[in-house]
């Protein structure tokens, strides 16, 4: 991949972080859509770290940008201005073939719509990204994490919403993802099975040590996060990284 960097390896500098090597690094990332003769700014001047092994939630508003910084830390688009690190690897000078890579490597995706194959069981739709992955583990495996090896065998139809969306996350993590990103995963279920969809994220999360962020608009998940990151106008307003129990709040400004 391009865009490999010649300096020591980062470490998380952003207030709060605990020690440990920074997975992204973000620095002054801009993103706007040209639509017509108006100019859409998703993202103004963005800048942030993420450390390894994290569980992170991404909070705001519709429209304030978060959907758009999950797209480009994933690879799946590419800013206006700015630099986006995984590691050591700058993905703004990645081309579309890196990205692939990338992603198909690195990272898993789990969205609100599950995205689950009709005709397929629970355990062959997990079974579609093991069999192309370096070094999975097996399907079971997955599905045991996200506790439905009793709906291995289960079609989507006869799973619930909460069960179709923990087969979509065991997908994502079946390939051992550095990095598991999650667009309102919660957003098509009730509040009790939202709290098992996440409850299953943050077992990925401690028991893989995936770096995982997850967006959403409910201010109440993000108790269950090492870092919460409030995004508002497309902008970084206030950064809360959970020291011991409490969240220390650091506002920012620009």
């Amino acid at each position: 991949m391009t865009g490999v960097s010649s300096t020591p390896s980062r470490t998380a500098c952003a207030a709060g972080a605990r020690p440990g090597p920074t997975v992204f690094d973000v620095r002054a990332l801009s993103k706007t859509y040209h639509m017509g003769d108006i100019d859409v700014h998703a993202l103004r001047d963005v800048t942030l770290t993420l450390p390894e092994g994290e569980l992170v939630v991404l909070l705001g508003p519709s429209g304030s940008g978060k959907s758009t910084l999950l797209n480009i830390l994933g690879g799946l688009d590419v800013p206006t201005s700015g630099q986006v690190w995984y590691r050591d690897t700058q993905l703004t000078d990645a081309d579309e073939r890196e990205l692939t890579a990338y992603r198909r490597r690195h990272v898993g995706f789990v969205f609100q719509f599950y995205n689950l194959i009709p005709s397929l069981t629970a355990l062959e739709n997990v079974a579609l990204v093991t069999e192309i992955a370096a070094a999975p583990m097996t399907p079971a495996e997955a599905l045991a994490l996200v506790h439905l090896s009793d709906r291995r065998d289960h079609f989507p139809a006869q799973l619930s919403g909460g069960e179709q969306q923990r087969v979509a996350i065991a997908r994502a993590i079946a390939k051992r993802p550095a990095v598991l990103l999650c667009d309102e995963p919660t957003g098509a279920l009730d509040i009790s099975t939202g709290v098992v969809v996440l409850e299953a994220l943050a077992r990925v999360n401690a028991e893989l040590g995936t770096t995982t962020v997850v967006i959403t608009h409910n201010a109440a998940i993000a108790g269950m996060a090492d870092r919460v990151i409030r995004l508002a106008d497309g902008r970084v307003a206030a950064i809360e990284a959970r020291t011991g129990r409490k969240l220390a709040a650091r506002e920012l400004s620009w």
